[in-house]
């Protein structure tokens, strides 16, 4: 055996000894060699390690030989596994359950949704609450128009460059979730669902609401929870979360929660501490020895003996018990009843078996796990004292291998916009995108402070200064790409920094995203100076949400 790289190397590989390993030194150098060549060079490395396979076979019974064979293939591991974490893309989520008790928002949530934290900027923002002020007077207006807590986190958040992406609600049970617009193309098949378990699943005061979507490419369910209370009811909760789990998200190939790769269980699953006596907890409490408290809580037996909550994990409560205080105090209830202390606000989550997550790409075994969770904090919040219940938040770090990495569509605003005269906008989509007669262009405003009115601030996919149908206001379209147009009378005349969405009728999401430009202020007379005649066309009469003129649309 002459070397390692030869071309028939491993064709007679009797009598190897171990000056035949002296050319395994090489093969590092060598394999840099052959990343440069590209496609070529990546089939002649799949031919070496063929050759190696055939090798190992004929040394098994030399442990010198092996040990350094092994050697050199830890080290060609560990030189693959640093490129492939390059590749990797890093994405914070924070993450929120809260019982509000029907309160009103807190005047401030710096500190639950840590905005003035040093640490790297958070990418997600999912806020699950309950106890949401479901009564029918509040209800009904709400079904109209967005609840006040909704209102209140756009409002917090939407200056800082976060959108809320979706929501869903069931009476008191409202689970939201935002994130930052550079994001948002990469993030697809959104679907929401609610499921009742109060009243034999007729009423919907307990139950979850749930919200999954794909992720770059990665499936990712959030289950909000309210189950049901009183120590004594812990299989009521276990059958009611199994139920929850159960259900099926409206579209086809839409996995259930327990098949997404990743899913998070929070809320007021109201697990109490059984056994222990009120005095011996708030002893423990007390003197900050909530470990002597961990064996006896309701959900950690639980996790032990149903064989559907092993896999679920959760970090360690290391914080007070959040249930039953005061209001506007951090002293446990003092009312008559005296509930003793449990945690009943929390934060579990669950990663799929990698040998169970199908991989679309070839190169990777089906046993390497392309996404990962870190909890990197996981704390309650004494400070807010609106209800009964502490606020729980679980900061967390996923790591995955991008499986999209490119918008389905880009797009621009061409040449310098001034809302004086009409504007062109140029998009491009990939050849496999569900295009759709109900596509449409939206403009929004970019915010540009810290805390901005809620008028100008880019809340939500509807919250669009105005737009343009992709179809009915194409001007002209080349095999590359196309071209929109939108009337000056449509753009602000204060001008300001904007920004382009796409939004797919077929994926209900946005899909493409332009970078941030400027649109030059009006210097033309207001409308109010115009003739009634001119002022009454400036209105556009079908927007996306109407369905009006939908045959048109349809293209029927």
């Amino acid at each position: 055996m002459a070397s390692l790289g030869g071309g028939d190397a491993f064709q007679h590989s009797e009598g190897l000894s171990l000056n035949d390993l002296e050319s395994l030194g090489s093969l590092r150098s060598r394999s840099a060699s052959i990343g440069s060549t590209g496609s070529s060079g990546r089939a002649q490395l799949r031919h070496r390690v063929a050759q190696l396979v055939a090798c190992v076979e004929d040394i098994s019974s030399d442990d010198e030989i092996q040990e350094e064979v092994s050697r050199t293939l830890d080290e060609a591991f560990l030189i693959w596994g640093k490129k492939l974490k390059d590749k990797w893309q890093e994405f914070r989520l924070h993450l929120v359950t809260w019982n509000v008790g029907t309160a009103s928002p807190p005047p401030d949530v710096a500190s639950l949704l840590q905005l003035n934290s040093l640490g790297p900027s958070t990418d997600m923002y999912v806020i699950g609450l309950q106890e949401v002020n479901s009564r029918i007077p509040n209800f009904l207006s709400d079904l109209a128009f967005d609840d006040p807590w909704s209102i209140f986190f756009m409002t917090v958040l939407s200056p800082l460059g976060y959108m809320k992406l979706s929501s869903v609600r069931m009476q008191g049970l409202l689970l939201l979730i935002f994130v930052k617009h550079a994001h948002l193309p990469f993030i697809r098949d959104v679907h929401t669902h609610y499921t009742r378990t109060g009243l034999y699943g007729y009423w919907g005061n307990k139950g979850g609401v749930s919200i999954r979507m794909s992720l770059f490419g990665h499936t990712l369910c959030f289950v909000n929870c309210h189950l049901p209370a009183h120590i004594e009811n812990t299989e009521q909760r276990l059958d009611d979360f199994e139920k929850i789990l159960e259900m099926q998200f409206e579209g086809e190939d839409i996995p259930s929660p327990l098949d997404h790769e990743v899913l998070f269980w929070f809320g007021d699953l109201n697990f109490r501490i059984a056994d222990y006596g009120i005095h011996f907890v708030r002893e423990s409490i007390n003197n900050k020895r909530f470990n002597l408290l961990w064996e006896k809580d309701q959900l950690n037996m639980a996790k032990k003996k149903e064989a559907f909550l092993k896999e679920f994990k959760e970090g360690p409560l290391q914080f007070k018990p959040t249930y039953k205080f005061d209001l506007d105090s951090e002293v446990y209830d003092t009312s008559e009843k005296k509930r003793k202390p449990a945690w009943t606000d929390r934060i579990l989550w669950k990663v799929k078996n990698p040998s169970e997550v199908a991989s679309n790409e070839g190169e990777f075994h089906e046993e390497e796990n392309l996404i990962s969770v870190t909890l990197n904090d996981y704390v309650s919040h004494m400070s807010y004292g609106i209800s009964d219940h502490k606020p729980v938040t679980g900061t967390f770090k996923l790591e995955m291998k991008p499986l999209v990495s490119d918008p389905l569509v880009v797009l621009n605003a061409e040449g310098e916009w001034s809302a004086d005269h009409d504007v062109l906008i140029r998009y491009s989509a990939v050849p496999e995108f569900p295009s759709s007669a109900w596509d449409w262009i939206g403009l929004f405003q970019e915010a540009e402070g810290l805390y901005l009115s809620v008028q100008v601030a880019f809340r939500h996919v509807k919250d669009y200064v105005t737009y343009a149908w992709v179809e009915d206001d194409e001007i002209a379209s080349s095999r590359d790409s196309k071209q929109v147009y939108m009337s000056a009378s449509e753009l602000p005349r204060m001008g300001g920094e904007f920004l382009l969405c796409y939004y797919s009728n077929n994926l209900q999401s946005i899909v493409g995203i332009s970078q941030p430009f400027q649109i030059k202020p009006s210097q033309a007379p207001t409308d109010k100076d115009l003739p009634q005649e001119e002022r009454s066309g400036l209105q556009k009469h079908d927007n996306p949400e109407s369905g009006v003129d939908s045959e048109k649309r349809k293209g029927t």
